[in-house]
C-alpha cells in the first residue's frame, strides 16, 4: 500500500498517458472557420495540463473540478460579475464625441491591463515549468526523518527551469547557468530545493552575489549584450575574482548549453544537513540525475536555435509532456559525516565553489520525480511561483555555508518585493498542501479570512490556539555546537584554493568536450574589447591547464602566460563529470523524415508508425504543407522545406530524391552536428547530392525504412556520433 505525505491525492489531476504523433495543440477544442455565435462555458484545460491543487489560503483541501479556480460562465462580465453587452467601443458623447469619464468598463479594463506585468526576477527571469509527482524510495530514512522521503510516499511537485542572466524576453539556448528549482508540497509543509545545473558556484559568500550578477548582466550604458557572458564586465570580474574559476569553466563547457531541460542534471550546490528520527545528523549534497542522460547542444546549433526558435527549451519540455514522454529524474544524495570541521577527503563542504567527486562519495538514489502535466496558465503558475531555501521540513536543515546563509535572507526579501507583499504564499501555486495556522495577519493581498481575536501567543481568548507542536512533530533546528570565535569579515584558509576543482573538471572531460571548452573560451574572450582583460583571463586559464591556455591564446593572437600556481600532481579524472561514453533512453526524441510526392509513401507511413510506437516523435518534412499523396495512403506533413531546420531533429531519415538546396543545408548541418542520418530507396541520391559520404561514421543506408531503424536508434542512444569531430 503506498503512503502519501499529505491528505491530497498526488494523482488527483493525473494526465492520461497518451502519445499523439505531433504535440503543440493550442487548445482543448477544435476551432471553427467562422466566429462562434452560440454561448458556451470556457473550454477546459488540455489533457496535458494541470492546475495548482485546490485548497484554501490556510492549506485546507477543497473539493471541486480542475477549473474551479478559473473563470466560469457563458457571458462576458466586469470584474464584479455584471454582464456586458459591448467591449469593443468606449462610452462616448456621440459616435464621434470624446470618451466619457464615467466609462467604468473602459477604466477597469485599461487599468487592469496597465498592471498585468509584475517586476521580473532579477535573475532566473526566463523560465519554464511543469507539474509532477515525487515518489520516495525509503533509502533516505536512515539519515532523514523527512516524511516525503519515505518508501512509496508520493508528493506533488512543481518544477521551474530557467536561465540566470537573460530577461524574460531573451532566448533559451544561450550559454548560461540553468536554474533547477523544485517545490515539494509535503504534508509537513512545503520544501523547496532551489538548485542549478552546475554543482559549483561563482562565489563563496553571498555578499558577493550582487557583484557577480552586476558583472554578468548587460552593460548598464547600452543594455547589451543580452543573456550573454561574452563581454568585458563579466570577464573583468571573474579574472580578478578567481574563486569563480571552476563555475566559469563549467559554463564554458557543454554544460552551459543544454540540449533540453529534460537532459540536464540538477544540483543543490550548497551543503545541507539531514537529521534522522534518533536526532543523528549528516551532511548532504543533493543531485538530480535525468533518466535520459546529460546532453548538450553544440555551439553552432545553439546559435541557429536562438534565431530559429528562441523558445526551444520551453517548447521541448511542454511538447514532451503533451506527447506522453514524461521527463524523469532520480533525486540522489552524497552523504558525509557531520564532523566538527565539516570537510570530506580534504574538501571543505561549506565552500560552494567545491564539489565532491562521485568516485569519492557515490550518489545514493532516494526518490524518483516524474513531470507529467503542463501548467494551465503561465503567469499564474510559472511566473508567480516563489521559491525559498528557507522552506524546510523536519529532517532537512541548513548549514553555515556563507552563500546559503545569505540566500536564506535574499529569497524571502525578493519574493516580497516582486509579488507585492508578504502574502505571496497564498497565491495558488505557492499554497502549501498542509495545514497552516501561522498567526500572520493582514498585509497586501491577504486572501485568508481569519477567525478568532488573538493572533498572538500566549492567549486565552482563543482558547490558547494555536498550540506549539512537540519536538517529534515539529521542525527543530539541529543543535550544532558553536566554537568560541571572534566577530570579523573573513573566510577560512580552506577557501583559498581556487583552481584545483577547475583542473579536476577539465581533466575529466573527453577530448571532444575539451575542444569545445577551448572554443568557448576563445569565442567569449574574443568578444571582449579590452586587451588587458583578455590577458588577465589567460593567466587564470593557465592555472587550469597550460595546454588549454595555449589553444585559447593562439585563437586570440596572444602569447600564452605561464601558470602562477604550482601543483604536485595531475588531478585524478572523475568519469561522472563527462557527458560522453554512455547510452541513454530515447523517450521523446525527434526524428525528421524527408519525403516528397515521389517517395514510397507506404514506407514513410511505416517509418512514422515505428518511430511513434517506440516513444519518439516523427516529423515528416515535405516540399509543401498539407499531405503527401491522397486518399487513405496520404501522409500528413509536419514541416516544410521552408519551415524546418536541422536543430529541431535528433536524427534525420531521407526517403526523397528531391535535390532542393535547402535540404542540402539540412543534411550538412546535421552532419556537422554529429547526428545520425539514414537514407533508403531514392533518398540515397539526396545524401550523395548533399555531399554526405555513405561510409562516414553515423550514416546508415538501407533498401527499406525498417532496415534503418535499429541502426539509427543505436546511434541515437549515445546522443551524437562524436567520431566525426574527433
Amino acid at each position: 500500500m503506498r503512503r502519501r505525505s499529505h491528505g491530497f491525492s498526488a494523482r488527483s489531476y493525473a494526465v492520461p498517458k497518451k502519445n499523439p504523433p505531433i504535440p503543440g495543440t493550442p487548445g482543448s477544442g477544435t476551432p471553427t472557420f467562422a466566429e462562434p455565435t452560440e454561448p458556451t462555458d470556457p473550454l477546459p484545460p488540455k489533457p496535458d495540463q494541470r492546475a495548482p491543487a485546490l485548497g484554501t489560503a490556510t492549506g485546507q483541501p477543497v473539493e471541486g473540478p480542475d477549473t474551479a479556480r478559473g473563470q466560469q460562465g457563458e457571458h462576458l462580465t466586469t470584474a464584479q460579475g455584471a454582464r456586458l453587452y459591448d467591449t469593443d467601443h468606449s462610452l462616448k458623447a456621440g459616435t464621434r464625441g470624446p470618451t466619457l469619464l464615467q466609462d467604468h468598463h473602459l477604466r477597469e479594463k485599461i487599468t487592469h491591463f496597465d498592471h498585468e506585468r509584475i517586476p521580473e526576477r532579477v535573475v532566473h527571469a526566463r523560465g519554464a515549468a511543469a507539474h509532477g509527482v515525487f515518489r520516495g524510495y525509503g533509502a533516505a530514512e536512515p539519515i532523514s526523518k523527512a516524511a516525503f522521503l519515505g518508501k512509496d510516499v508520493e508528493t506533488p511537485v512543481f518544477v521551474r527551469f530557467s536561465t540566470v542572466l537573460g530577461s524574460r524576453g531573451s532566448a533559451d539556448a544561450v550559454r548560461d547557468t540553468r536554474g533547477f528549482a523544485t517545490k515539494f508540497y509535503t504534508g509537513e509543509g512545503t520544501f523547496d530545493l532551489v538548485g542549478n545545473n552546475i554543482p559549483v558556484f561563482f562565489i563563496q559568500d553571498g555578499i558577493k552575489f550582487p557583484d557577480v550578477i552586476h558583472a554578468a548582466k548587460p552593460h548598464p550604458d547600452r543594455e547589451i549584450p543580452q543573456a550573454q557572458s561574452a563581454h568585458d564586465t563579466f570577464w573583468d570580474f571573474v579574472s580578478l575574482h578567481t574563486e569563480a574559476t571552476a563555475h566559469t569553466l563549467w559554463n564554458m563547457s557543454d554544460r552551459g548549453i543544454p540540449r533540453s531541460y529534460r537532459m540536464m542534471e540538477g544540483f543543490g550546490v550548497n551543503t545541507f544537513r539531514m537529521v534522522n528520527a534518533a536526532g543523528e545528523s549528516s551532511l548532504v549534497k543533493f543531485h538530480w540525475k535525468p533518466k535520459l542522460g546529460v546532453h548538450s547542444l553544440v555551439w553552432e546549433e545553439a546559435q541557429i536555435v536562438n534565431g530559429m526558435d528562441p523558445d526551444y527549451h520551453r517548447r521541448d519540455l511542454a511538447d514532451a509532456i503533451e506527447s506522453g514522454a514524461y521527463p524523469e529524474w532520480e533525486l540522489g544524495i552524497q552523504a558525509f559525516p557531520d564532523t566538527p570541521d565539516q570537510t570530506f577527503e580534504g574538501i571543505d563542504l561549506l565552500d560552494p565553489t567545491k564539489m565532491v567527486p562521485e568516485e569519492l562519495a557515490p550518489v545514493q538514489p532516494i526518490g524518483l520525480m516524474t513531470l507529467d502535466a503542463n501548467p494551465t496558465n503561465f503567469f499564474a503558475e510559472t511566473e508567480q511561483v516563489a521559491f525559498h531555501p528557507g522552506h524546510l521540513v523536519p529532517g532537512i536543515d541548513v548549514t553555515d555555508d556563507p552563500l546559503l546563509q545569505a540566500r536564506l535572507f535574499s529569497y524571502l526579501d525578493t519574493q516580497i518585493s516582486r509579488l507585492g507583499g508578504p502574502n505571496f504564499g497564498q497565491i495558488p501555486i505557492n499554497r502549501p498542501q498542509a495545514e497552516v495556522n501561522d498567526m500572520l495577519r493582514d498585509g497586501m493581498h491577504q486572501t485568508g479570512v481569519h477567525p478568532g481575536v488573538a493572533p498572538y501567543r500566549p492567549n486565552s481568548l482563543d482558547a490558547g490556539c494555536p498550540f506549539l507542536a512537540g519536538a517529534d512533530a515539529a521542525f527543530v533546528e539541529v543543535p550544532v555546537q558553536m566554537p568560541e570565535s571572534t566577530k570579523l569579515r573573513a573566510a577560512p584558509a580552506s577557501f583559498d584554493d581556487h583552481f584545483s576543482q577547475a583542473r579536476l573538471f577539465y581533466a575529466s572531460l573527453s577530448p571532444v568536450e575539451q575542444a569545445h571548452v577551448a572554443e568557448a573560451y576563445t569565442f567569449e574572450l574574443g568578444k571582449c574589447y579590452e586587451q588587458v582583460i583578455k590577458e588577465r583571463a589567460l593567466e587564470v586559464v593557465a592555472n587550469i591547464d597550460p595546454g588549454l591556455c595555449e589553444q585559447v591564446a593562439a585563437g586570440l593572437g596572444l602569447p600564452a602566460p605561464a601558470p602562477t600556481v604550482a601543483y604536485d600532481a595531475a588531478p585524478t579524472p572523475s568519469p561522472a563529470l563527462s557527458q560522453v561514453g554512455a547510452e541513454w533512453p530515447l523517450d521523446g526524441r525527434i526524428i525528421g523524415i524527408v519525403a516528397d510526392d515521389e517517395s514510397d509513401l507506404s514506407e514513410v507511413a511505416d517509418a512514422v508508425e515505428m518511430i511513434g510506437k517506440n516513444g519518439m516523435v516523427p516529423l515528416v518534412i515535405g516540399p509543401h504543407g498539407g499531405e503527401l499523396g491522397s486518399g487513405k495512403g496520404a501522409v500528413p506533413v509536419s514541416r516544410t522545406f521552408l519551415t524546418m531546420r536541422s536543430v529541431e531533429f535528433d536524427a534525420i531519415l531521407v526517403a526523397a530524391p528531391a535535390s532542393d538546396p535547402r535540404l542540402h543545408v539540412l543534411l550538412m548541418e546535421a552532419f556537422r552536428h554529429c547526428k545520425a542520418i539514414g537514407g533508403w530507396a531514392a533518398g540515397r541520391g539526396l545524401l550523395e547530392a548533399a555531399g554526405i559520404p555513405a561510409e562516414a561514421p553515423g550514416i546508415v543506408i538501407a533498401d527499406e525504412a525498417s532496415e534503418l531503424f535499429d541502426g539509427i536508434t543505436a546511434l541515437m542512444k549515445s546522443h551524437r556520433v562524436w567520431e566525426r569531430q574527433v
